[in-house]
């Protein structure tokens, strides 16, 4: 790392702020400007000089689409970060968690315990924050408030840890118990400065070998800016489920409370008005949907005339299969498909590659998904527009112009 990290910002929209002028969607893609302030920590947490700073406390931020290009796992210095609070950072030695609900025999591990007792199973996981490419739906309306993701709040990890199942296999579950939430630690700041972040999965899925409590990611300790000592690890689904800083297991009948699930990572109707919106109003957002983007080229880039490289990735959530990526230079008219990499995980996405032939001028490339049940991305960003711009899934979309 350079000792001279000057990291990027993005400015955060607040509510009431005049809202942005109605265009295409490419007129809001994230234009960083260089930040100073915040440089320090993202040196101690080892990530790239040139993230895209959404947020800086708590910290939000994705890097730059071209660095998630040809890395089917992405380096730790490159991951996305996506926070509701301050960073904990908790002793691994002094760490605790709490397992209990309705189960025979409640208990509390030690890191050492969880690890002695448990196998150590490997698991190569997407994680996608629910609001990634969430910039492009302002284009249809504006959504004030939140982080304006671009195409890269998403990133994938090997992830070793303890399997979910065993550990409640082990608790003795009661056939009452419909739900497994998890709540993170909340050591600091004080108290009620920031709300304790939590939510649930159903018991089903909590249950499935591949959902873990995670201690490691790609080789090295789960570092503090990304949940360390442990966080739950819950393939499939939004990242949101995928709780940092874990401290507690419930295994209980109803969804979790948290303000995270019952009120927020809710998939309103368009028509909705949010600040109106009831706590349990709309859809509970779990499974991740189908979605993929255009890593390279980025949007507005100057390319030669010629043969010109496309790529990026596409990920199917519960284990679906990324059927095919098709590519387009017409608007959909026509399409051809893109290659895949060699790597083929299911809980991971699949980074893709196209040479396409372009003549001098301006361009829109377009690229959709489909899944192994034949699902397609939908084609507009008005399909999908909600309030609160979570799960934009709609055709990706750069435009270019060629010399």
């Amino acid at each position: 790392m350079p000792t001279d990290y000057r990291c990027r910002r993005v400015p955060r929209p607040v509510m009431g702020e005049r809202p942005p002028p109605q265009g295409e969607w490419g007129d809001f893609h994230p234009r960083p400007q260089t930040l100073t302030a915040y440089a320090a920590n993202m040196g101690k947490w080892g990530k790239r000089d040139d993230m895209i700073v959404h947020q800086e406390s708590p910290y939000n931020a994705e890097p730059a689409p071209a660095a998630l290009d040809r890395h089917p796992l992405t380096p730790l210095g490159t991951f996305f970060g996506r926070n509701h609070g301050m960073i904990q950072h908790i002793d691994p030695d002094a760490w605790r968690l709490r397992v209990d609900g309705l189960v025979d025999r409640p208990r509390t591990f030690s890191l050492a315990e969880l690890q002695r007792r448990y196998e150590h199973r490997g698991v190569v996981a997407t994680l996608q924050c629910a609001g990634n490419r969430r910039a492009e739906l302002t284009a249809v309306r504006p959504i004030p408030g939140q982080v304006l993701w671009g195409p890269a709040a998403i990133s994938t990890a090997r992830w070793v840890g303890a399997p979910l199942a065993d550990v409640l296999a082990d608790a003795g579950l009661l056939p009452q118990a419909e739900h497994i939430a998890f709540v993170e630690a909340h050591t600091q700041p004080k108290a009620g400065e920031w709300p304790v972040f939590g939510g649930s999965i159903p018991v089903g899925k909590a249950t499935a070998g591949e959902v873990l409590l995670a201690w490691e990611m790609n080789g090295a300790p789960l570092p503090a800016v990304h949940g360390g000592p442990v966080r739950v690890i819950v393939p499939g689904y939004i990242g949101a489920r995928s709780v940092k800083w874990l401290q507690r297991v419930t295994a209980q009948e109803q969804p979790s409370d948290n303000h995270f699930q019952a009120a927020d990572y809710r998939m309103l109707p368009p028509d909705a008005d949010r600040a109106e919106a009831e706590e349990g109003h709309g859809l509970s957002l779990g499974v991740a949907a189908l979605n993929a983007a255009i890593l390279t080229p980025t949007d507005g880039q100057a390319l030669l005339a010629g043969p010109v490289r496309v790529s990026g990735y596409a990920v199917a959530g519960e284990g679906r299969g990324v059927a095919r990526v098709d590519v387009s230079v017409d608007r959909g008219r026509h399409w051809r498909q893109a290659e895949f990499g060699e790597t083929d995980d299911p809980w991971a996405w699949r980074l893709w590659q196209i040479s396409l032939e372009l003549p001098p001028g301006p361009a829109q490339i377009v690229a959709r998904a489909w899944d192994t049940s034949a699902t397609v991305q939908p084609e507009r960003a008005e399909n999908v527009w909600n309030p609160l711009g979570y799960m934009n899934t709609a055709w990706s979309r750069v435009r270019v112009t060629c010399a």
